[in-house]
């Protein structure tokens, strides 16, 4: 499980491909230092396994849903990637509950200066399948980073993005319609479950969720 507080920004090295698979290789030159084989890095939001690791850098497979279902489509040697290790039992969250699950890709649309501030408008465009659980100042994970809605115009979603999220991330090197990894609150998608009527043999119910303040 995750944050979405971006701990470094890495480099994608290679792309190699071993028939329907790709291996990813980042470089990395802080969390690299923390990362055994087997264990689990979110990279721009999506949840990878590292199963090869260097002085700096690590390598995850990409299966063929991961790489047709994500943002790792558009990437090429160069490309800065977001990276976050998994949460530790006695952390803190700083951001709200991301599990790396990506549900789909936006496209990024512009990163606008505020005028008369240091701030800065992201506006993106998300799948209509996704926009009915995207609030105004809701949670929304993109490219795995912990973000609150400011503003949501049909499928238009604007988030207000402070001058050290767009330096400690890779913001800044997207391009207007680059994919951009989509992550919507995992509580909305529990509440739409149990407003429908599926059975579940969960004990969680609506007055359950109220009571305990989610």
């Amino acid at each position: 499980m995750f944050t979405g507080i971006i701990e470094e920004v890495g480099r994608v090295a290679n792309i190699g491909r071993e028939n329907e698979n790709r291996r990813l290789i980042v470089s990395s030159s802080s969390l690299v230092k923390e990362l055994k084989k087997g264990d689990s890095i979110a990279v721009s939001g999506v949840c990878l396994t590292a199963v090869e690791i260097t002085p700096k850098s690590f390598g995850a497979d990409l299966a063929e849903e991961t790489w047709n279902r994500t943002s790792f489509s558009r990437i090429k040697p160069g490309a800065l990637v977001n990276l976050e290790l998994p949460m530790r039992a006695d952390g803190r969250f700083g951001g709200h509950i991301v599990q790396g699950h990506v549900d789909g890709t936006g496209k990024f649309v512009a990163l606008d200066e505020i005028p008369g501030a240091d701030n800065y408008w992201l506006r993106i465009e998300i799948p209509p399948d996704l926009a009915r659980y995207v609030i105004f100042k809701g949670s929304l994970s993109i490219e795995g980073i912990s973000l609150t809605v400011a503003k949501v115009e049909g499928t238009e979603v604007t988030v207000a993005v402070i001058p050290h999220t767009t330096e400690m991330t890779n913001l800044k090197s997207l391009k207007p319609g680059d994919p951009v990894n989509l992550e919507v609150d995992m509580i909305a998608k529990y509440v739409e479950k149990m407003m429908r009527g599926d059975p579940t043999n969960s004990s969680i119910t609506i007055e359950r969720l109220v009571r305990e303040g989610f």
